[in-house]
């Protein structure tokens, strides 16, 4: 899968004295001019819906905005320009557990910076964490002080992106986290910590759980905080059990309308192949992965209305065109048919833990509920603005929270 996109480069190396005998080989993004032709013939193509019968979001992505969507992909976007970001930054190639996994590894300048594996969801991509990069790894030169430094590990998981596409079952949220911790290993770092949100966040909290003694803690933007019996409760439907604070039924409130609105999840978890539809139609494609939760459509749906917030139309067509030229609608979404974790509730983490809570995230976690899920709580924060995707969104700010969150763990 990853070979159509690989420039011609010979260049193997092995990893750092920690080598287990596998090659860590550079990565290009070079996609063929072919497919980018197809995809404006499809484009052209596009048979669209008819008008939804509402007036709001309640039925989905609206017809206005896939109009719109569709307008500046056919007359506007550029590809290239983000392959070109894409290429400015280290990639690479190495087979883990018997597949190819794709990271970006950037090393910071600065001496003594910290190690720092960052994991993206869906429908995300590596491109979510595209904006933090600099900041993290180049402090002084945005705001930040030499001692804020990280060296920046993203992979893409398996199914996403340019990493290999499981062919058999067992490729869950485990397996991946266990394979971030051969691949911080193999890139030679003897301590590190990790972050992630959405399926990242899940994979992050496992490494918390798998504690491998290299990990020195973790940050989540979408902790698993949740206690069992509310989450049990909210999934239900049922009213809100008694005894929550005002805070705790705000955030109950606001977990029961997730799980009303969450059928993608339930779909993909449960027949993913049935979405072929997402290998032939690109405008379907796109919806689909629009499509997350309430608050970040109508993000979106502003953006490509002209508000500047968060994110803009080249962020939401460069990660949806990634996922198409990658042909990835369909093994993407086998990691929700993968999964027998509970997403929301504590799994158990030992390690040392930061957690921002962003006001527009699916809910928001009180800190009593992140301090009963993570007994060694070390920083907790509720950023001003931002949403599900915090480093897509509001890079500054979780870019902060990172600097502050992981302070305390630099001289362990």
């Amino acid at each position: 899968m990853t070979s159509q996109f690989l420039k011609n480069t010979s260049q193997d190396f092995p990893a750092g004295s920690a080598n287990d005998g596998v090659a860590i080989r550079p990565f290009r993004v070079d996609v063929p001019e072919a497919e980018l032709a197809d995809l404006r013939r499809r484009l052209a193509n596009a048979r669209l819906p008819e008008k939804e019968t509402v007036a709001d979001f309640s039925q989905g992505v609206p017809l206005k905005t896939i109009e719109q969507v569709l307008d500046y992909w056919r007359n506007h976007y550029d590809w290239r320009k983000v392959e070109a970001r894409l290429n400015s930054y280290p990639q690479f190639i190495t087979e883990i557990d018997g597949l190819d996994i794709h990271f970006i590894h950037v090393r910071s300048p600065h001496e003594n910076a910290m190690p720092l594996i960052v994991t993206h969801g869906w429908p995300g991509s590596i491109l979510e964490q595209l904006k933090i990069i600099e900041p993290l790894t180049n402090p002084t030169a945005h705001g930040g002080k030499a001692e804020d430094a990280f060296h920046v590990v993203i992979p893409s998981m398996p199914g996403y992106g340019f990493s290999g596409k499981p062919t058999s079952v067992g490729w869950g949220p485990e397996r991946i986290a266990s394979a971030w911790t051969t691949l911080m290993r193999r890139l030679d770092y003897k301590k590190f910590v990790a972050q992630g949100g959405d399926w990242g966040a899940v994979v992050t909290d496992l490494m918390g759980v798998q504690a491998p003694p290299e990990l020195l803690g973790i940050h989540s933007n979408m902790p698993g905080a949740i206690p069992a019996e509310i989450d049990g409760a909210a999934f239900g439907g049922a009213p809100a059990p008694a005894g929550l604070s005002t805070e705790e039924k705000s955030v109950y409130d606001e977990l029961v309308f997730f799980y009303k609105h969450v059928y993608y999840a339930f779909w993909m978890a449960t027949r993913p192949q049935t979405g072929a539809a997402f290998a032939d139609s690109p405008i379907g494609l796109a919806t689909f992965l629009l499509d997350h939760d309430a608050r970040s459509l109508e993000l979106i749906a502003r953006s490509f209305d002209g508000q500047k917030e968060g994110l803009t139309p080249d962020d939401v067509l460069d990660n949806v065109t990634l996922f198409w030229l990658t042909n990835t609608g369909v093994s993407s979404a086998r990691l929700y048919a993968e999964n027998k974790l509970a997403f929301f509730s504590p799994k158990g983490v030992k390690v040392p833990v930061a957690v921002s809570s962003f006001p527009d995230e699916l809910y928001q976690t009180p800190r009593s509920w992140a301090e009963r899920a993570y007994p060694n709580l070390i920083y907790y924060n509720k950023p001003a603005k931002g949403g599900h995707f915090a480093a897509w969104e509001q890079p500054e700010l979780l870019v902060r929270d990172l600097r502050e969150g992981f302070r305390s763990l630099r001289s362990a």
